[in-house]
Protein backbone atom coordinates (compact mmCIF):
# COMPACT_ATOMS: atom_id res chain seq x y z
CA UNK A 1 0.00 0.00 0.00
CA UNK A 2 1.53 3.58 -0.96
CA UNK A 3 1.97 6.30 1.18
CA UNK A 4 -0.21 8.26 -0.25
CA UNK A 5 -3.34 5.90 0.40
CA UNK A 6 -2.24 4.69 3.64
CA UNK A 7 -2.67 8.45 4.83
CA UNK A 8 -5.85 9.15 2.76
CA UNK A 9 -8.80 9.69 6.01
CA UNK A 10 -11.91 7.95 4.67
CA UNK A 11 -14.17 9.97 7.45
CA UNK A 12 -12.20 13.77 6.98
CA UNK A 13 -15.78 14.48 5.91
CA UNK A 14 -17.25 14.46 9.40
CA UNK A 15 -14.77 16.85 10.40
CA UNK A 16 -16.69 20.39 9.00
CA UNK A 17 -14.49 22.49 10.48
CA UNK A 18 -11.85 21.35 7.95
CA UNK A 19 -14.03 22.36 5.11
CA UNK A 20 -13.80 26.28 6.00
CA UNK A 21 -16.29 28.12 3.99
CA UNK A 22 -17.61 25.49 1.42
CA UNK A 23 -20.41 25.02 3.72
CA UNK A 24 -22.51 27.67 5.55
CA UNK A 25 -23.51 26.15 9.06
CA UNK A 26 -26.43 27.85 10.80
CA UNK A 27 -27.63 26.98 14.26
CA UNK A 28 -31.03 27.89 13.85
CA UNK A 29 -31.63 26.31 10.55
CA UNK A 30 -34.93 24.24 10.61
CA UNK A 31 -34.09 20.20 10.68
CA UNK A 32 -34.23 18.58 7.43
CA UNK A 33 -34.42 14.88 6.52
CA UNK A 34 -33.51 13.49 2.98
CA UNK A 35 -36.26 10.61 2.48
CA UNK A 36 -34.46 8.63 0.85
CA UNK A 37 -36.10 5.84 -1.63
CA UNK A 38 -34.85 4.18 -4.55
CA UNK A 39 -36.60 5.86 -7.42
CA UNK A 40 -37.00 2.35 -9.51
CA UNK A 41 -36.74 -0.43 -6.85
CA UNK A 42 -35.77 -3.70 -8.78
CA UNK A 43 -37.59 -6.05 -6.28
CA UNK A 44 -39.78 -4.71 -3.48
CA UNK A 45 -39.86 -6.45 -0.61
CA UNK A 46 -43.29 -6.63 1.80
CA UNK A 47 -43.33 -7.68 4.95
CA UNK A 48 -46.75 -8.22 6.93
CA UNK A 49 -45.81 -7.11 10.65
CA UNK A 50 -48.08 -6.42 13.56
CA UNK A 51 -48.66 -2.70 14.90
CA UNK A 52 -49.90 -2.48 18.04
CA UNK A 53 -51.71 0.71 20.08
CA UNK A 54 -50.00 1.25 23.16
CA UNK A 55 -53.16 2.91 24.36
CA UNK A 56 -56.04 0.05 23.41
CA UNK A 57 -53.39 -2.50 22.87
CA UNK A 58 -55.45 -3.17 19.72
CA UNK A 59 -53.29 -4.79 16.78
CA UNK A 60 -53.43 -4.14 12.94
CA UNK A 61 -51.30 -6.11 10.50
CA UNK A 62 -50.30 -4.49 7.90
CA UNK A 63 -48.42 -4.92 4.65
CA UNK A 64 -44.89 -2.61 5.28
CA UNK A 65 -42.39 -1.97 2.56
CA UNK A 66 -39.29 -2.38 3.23
CA UNK A 67 -37.31 -0.03 1.84
CA UNK A 68 -33.28 0.12 3.07
CA UNK A 69 -32.95 3.49 1.83
CA UNK A 70 -35.68 4.94 3.14
CA UNK A 71 -34.64 7.08 6.38
CA UNK A 72 -36.53 6.39 8.99
CA UNK A 73 -39.74 4.58 9.91
CA UNK A 74 -42.75 5.50 8.14
CA UNK A 75 -47.00 5.50 8.68
CA UNK A 76 -49.07 6.96 5.94
CA UNK A 77 -51.77 9.74 7.26
CA UNK A 78 -54.42 8.53 6.06
CA UNK A 79 -53.95 5.11 7.53
CA UNK A 80 -52.99 7.00 10.64
CA UNK A 81 -56.27 8.29 11.16
CA UNK A 82 -58.18 5.32 9.68
CA UNK A 83 -56.76 2.97 12.03
CA UNK A 84 -57.44 5.24 14.93
CA UNK A 85 -53.70 5.32 16.15
CA UNK A 86 -52.78 8.72 18.42
CA UNK A 87 -50.86 10.89 16.72
CA UNK A 88 -48.28 12.84 19.00
CA UNK A 89 -47.56 16.44 17.63
CA UNK A 90 -43.93 17.07 17.29
CA UNK A 91 -41.96 20.48 18.38
CA UNK A 92 -40.30 21.32 15.58
CA UNK A 93 -41.46 20.31 12.06
CA UNK A 94 -39.66 18.41 10.37
CA UNK A 95 -39.13 19.26 6.29
CA UNK A 96 -38.99 16.20 4.13
CA UNK A 97 -36.58 15.89 0.90
CA UNK A 98 -37.22 13.52 -1.84
CA UNK A 99 -34.24 11.43 -3.17
CA UNK A 100 -34.36 14.23 -5.83
CA UNK A 101 -33.64 16.85 -3.57
CA UNK A 102 -37.03 17.99 -4.09
CA UNK A 103 -39.29 19.33 -1.22
CA UNK A 104 -41.95 16.52 -0.71
CA UNK A 105 -45.50 17.69 -2.11
CA UNK A 106 -47.22 16.30 1.26
CA UNK A 107 -45.30 18.76 3.08
CA UNK A 108 -43.44 18.93 6.66
CA UNK A 109 -43.60 16.01 9.11
CA UNK A 110 -45.59 17.48 12.18
CA UNK A 111 -46.49 14.26 13.61
CA UNK A 112 -45.05 10.86 15.06
CA UNK A 113 -46.93 7.73 16.26
CA UNK A 114 -45.24 5.14 18.98
CA UNK A 115 -46.77 1.61 18.78
CA UNK A 116 -45.66 -1.49 19.40
CA UNK A 117 -44.25 -4.21 16.17
CA UNK A 118 -44.48 -7.35 15.81
CA UNK A 119 -42.77 -9.55 13.49
CA UNK A 120 -42.23 -13.27 13.70
CA UNK A 121 -42.30 -13.12 17.38
CA UNK A 122 -39.67 -10.35 17.97
CA UNK A 123 -41.32 -7.00 19.53
CA UNK A 124 -40.02 -3.78 19.37
CA UNK A 125 -41.51 -0.13 20.41
CA UNK A 126 -41.68 1.95 17.41
CA UNK A 127 -41.97 5.63 16.78
CA UNK A 128 -42.49 6.42 12.98
CA UNK A 129 -43.03 9.91 11.27
CA UNK A 130 -46.69 10.38 9.99
CA UNK A 131 -46.69 11.80 6.09
CA UNK A 132 -48.20 11.04 2.82
CA UNK A 133 -47.14 7.56 1.47
CA UNK A 134 -49.47 7.12 -1.16
CA UNK A 135 -50.61 3.91 -1.15
CA UNK A 136 -47.75 2.36 0.80
CA UNK A 137 -49.04 2.46 4.58
CA UNK A 138 -46.02 1.52 6.07
CA UNK A 139 -41.97 1.97 4.99
CA UNK A 140 -39.51 0.24 7.61
CA UNK A 141 -36.08 1.85 6.24
CA UNK A 142 -32.85 2.54 8.22
CA UNK A 143 -33.86 5.08 11.46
Amino acid sequence: MSSRLASFNLYSVLHPEKLGNKINFCKNAERVRDVRRTLRLLRKVWMKVGLEKLESHEGVVVRALLDSGATGLFMDTVFTKEKGFKMEKMKKPLMVKNVDGTINVGGAITHQVECNMFFKGHIERVRMDVCNLGKTEVILGMP
